[in-house]
C-alpha cells in the first residue's frame, strides 16, 4: 500500500506576503501538498489572541510557485481554527508556523503569534512547529532555520509528537553550529511607556523598555542562540505547575 503524501499546513504572524512564510512552504511543499492559511496582514506579538467581535474574512491567494491559500482577516490563532473548522479540504498532518523575522526564544515565545499559530495547531491534535530567524531583517538569510526546520519536520513526519508538545525552533541567520535541544530561558522585558501628545493635546503612548536575560544555564535557548547554535524547545500549553499542585494537595490532606 502506497504511503500516505503529507498534507502541510503552514501558517505565521508576519502576515501572508512574508519572505519567511514563502521560505517556509518551499520547504513544507518537499514533504508533501501544502496550504498556506496566514493573516492578511502583519500580527505580531498578539499571542493567542482570538477575534470574537467581528467576522472573519479568508481571501484565496496564491503564495509562490503552485503553492495557494488563504488571506484572513484575523490573527494566527485564527488562522489556524478557521483552517480546521472551514477551509481545508482534510485535516492535516503537521502546522507549520513561521519563519518569524525575530526571536522567539525566552520569554518571547508567550508574546509570539507564530508560537501560539503553532500551539493551536496542538490544542486540535496536530503534531506543529514553529520557526523562528533571531535576525529582524525581512531579507536576512534564513539557509539555518530551513535546515534545521527540515530536521524537524523529517523526525515529526516519522515519529510524532506527544500529546500537547509544540516545537519551538529558533536558529540564527545563515549557517549554525549545531541542532541542541534546549529549554525556555528565563528572561523578561522591562517595560517602559514613552508619553506624548498628539497635535490635539490627547495624551498618547510608546511602549519602550529594553530586554533582560535571567538565565545563564548552558542548555538555555537564548545562551545557545548567542554562540551561533539553532535551538529546538519543546513546550506544552497546559501551564498547571504540577509540583506545586502535589504540594497542596498533601498539605490538605495532612490538614484532614
Amino acid at each position: 500500500m502506497a504511503k500516505k503524501t503529507p498534507y502541510i499546513l503552514v501558517s505565521n504572524d508576519d502576515g501572508f506576503f512574508s519572505n519567511g512564510l514563502k521560505a517556509l512552504a518551499r520547504l513544507a511543499a518537499e514533504f508533501g501538498r501544502v496550504v498556506v492559511i496566514a493573516p492578511d496582514r502583519e500580527q505580531s506579538a498578539v499571542g493567542h489572541a482570538v477575534t470574537i467581535h467581528e467576522p472573519l474574512r479568508a481571501n484565496r491567494v496564491q503564495v509562490v510557485d503552485c503553492i495557494e491559500g488563504f488571506a484572513v482577516t484575523g490573527t494566527p490563532a485564527d488562522c489556524v481554527k478557521l483552517a480546521h473548522d472551514q477551509l481545508l479540504e482534510e485535516k492535516p498532518d503537521l502546522v507549520l508556523s513561521g519563519i518569524n523575522h525575530g526571536s522567539n526564544a525566552g520569554i518571547n515565545l508567550l508574546y509570539s503569534g507564530t508560537v501560539s499559530a503553532a500551539t493551536e495547531g496542538t490544542v486540535l491534535g496536530y503534531p506543529s512547529i514553529a520557526v523562528s530567524c533571531t535576525d529582524f531583517d525581512t531579507d536576512a538569510d534564513l539557509s539555518g532555520c530551513i535546515a534545521a526546520a527540515r530536521l524537524m519536520i523529517t523526525q515529526v513526519l516519522e515519529h510524532g509528537l506527544p500529546k500537547g508538545v509544540t516545537l519551538n525552533i529558533n536558529a540564527p541567520s545563515g549557517p549554525f553550529k549545531g541542532l541542541k535541544w534546549s529549554k525556555m530561558a528565563d528572561s523578561r522585558y522591562v517595560e517602559e511607556y514613552e508619553g506624548r501628545q498628539d497635535p490635539f493635546k490627547r495624551p498618547y503612548y510608546w511602549l519602550t523598555g529594553k530586554f533582560e536575560l535571567l538565565d545563564d544555564s548552558p542548555d538555555a535557548d537564548i545562551q545557545l542562540l548567542r554562540q551561533g547554535f539553532a535551538t529546538v524547545t519543546p513546550i506544552q500549553y497546559d501551564l498547571t505547575h504540577y509540583g506545586m499542585l502535589e504540594e497542596m494537595k498533601a498539605n490538605t490532606e495532612r490538614e484532614n
